[in-house]
């Protein structure tokens, strides 16, 4: 059975963070297991607290998994420290041939900054070149290039920035970006992939980050093409986001099984 190794912040709502790849991992019929990085105070309406998880007990969560059950792919999502970033680069050389999936999540879907800026250079040169997939979302691509991304365009140039940083591949996720439809791109260093869908007027988009890369850690296999991996987990989250809930206030979550 294919295994997730998930290292990322708890939401107690339920629409990112673990809780939301877990129920994307197990509805893509993998097996998750999870090393938590901070506990939340959040819902739909907002993060209002945040709790770090010391760095060596995140260490022990991944390494219980990684000696006992083993990983073939590991997703990371929130951080938030230098020293947990620190202890995931070394997590991610120990989890061996792992196909290695990195978020780099810095702000909540409310505005709530989830990752202090020293942080962000150690993603740059500790977590970036371990990376076999890269899912920034516009502002964060912006912040971790230096390249104001407002348009396709602007897509492609941090995308190709973030290669040469090191990233094996990069999906360049264009939610942020206006426009009826909505471009991602899946860059490696020889070739651009555009996926593209009509745009789809909801608040209820909690937790789509999240659930697109546990999609792709979920359904990669080695003998998979990274195209069909990114077309299988972009379907899975659209119609998730069509099929949402409306739970909650402000940014509702997903369906996460909403195939079963």
């Amino acid at each position: 059975m294919h295994r997730v190794l998930i290292i990322a912040g708890s939401d107690p709502s339920g629409g990112a963070g673990i809780q939301a790849d877990l129920k994307t991992v197990t509805c893509l019929g993998a097996y998750g297991m999870t090393a938590i990085t901070a506990l939340t105070v959040q819902n739909t309406l907002g993060v209002t607290d945040v709790f770090p998880i010391p760095e060596e007990v995140v260490a022990a969560q991944a390494m219980a998994c990684i000696e006992d059950i083993g990983v073939d792919a590991v997703k990371t999502g929130m951080l938030g420290s230098i020293g947990v970033v620190e202890t995931v680069a070394s997590l991610l050389d120990l989890a061996g041939n792992a196909f290695r999936v990195i978020d780099p999540v810095m702000v909540a879907k409310g505005g709530h900054r989830l990752l202090p800026e020293a942080a962000i250079d150690a993603i740059r040169h500790l977590l970036i070149p371990r990376a076999d997939l890269l899912t920034p979302n516009a502002p964060e691509a912006a912040v971790l290039t230096g390249i104001a991304v407002d348009t396709h365009d602007d897509l492609q140039r941090a995308g190709e920035a973030l290669l040469k940083m090191g990233a094996k591949a990069v999906l360049m996720k264009g939610g942020h970006v206006e426009g009826d439809i909505v471009c991602d791109l899946l860059m490696t260093g020889n070739r651009v992939a555009r996926f593209e869908a009509q745009r789809i007027e909801t608040r209820h988009t909690h937790g789509t980050g999240c659930t697109l890369a546990s999609a792709c850690a979920a359904l990669y296999r080695e003998d998979m093409a990274l195209e069909g991996m990114v077309d299988k987990a972009r379907a899975y989250v659209l119609n998730a986001i069509k099929a949402a809930p409306g739970l909650g206030g402000g940014h509702g979550p997903l369906k996460h099984n909403w195939a079963i």
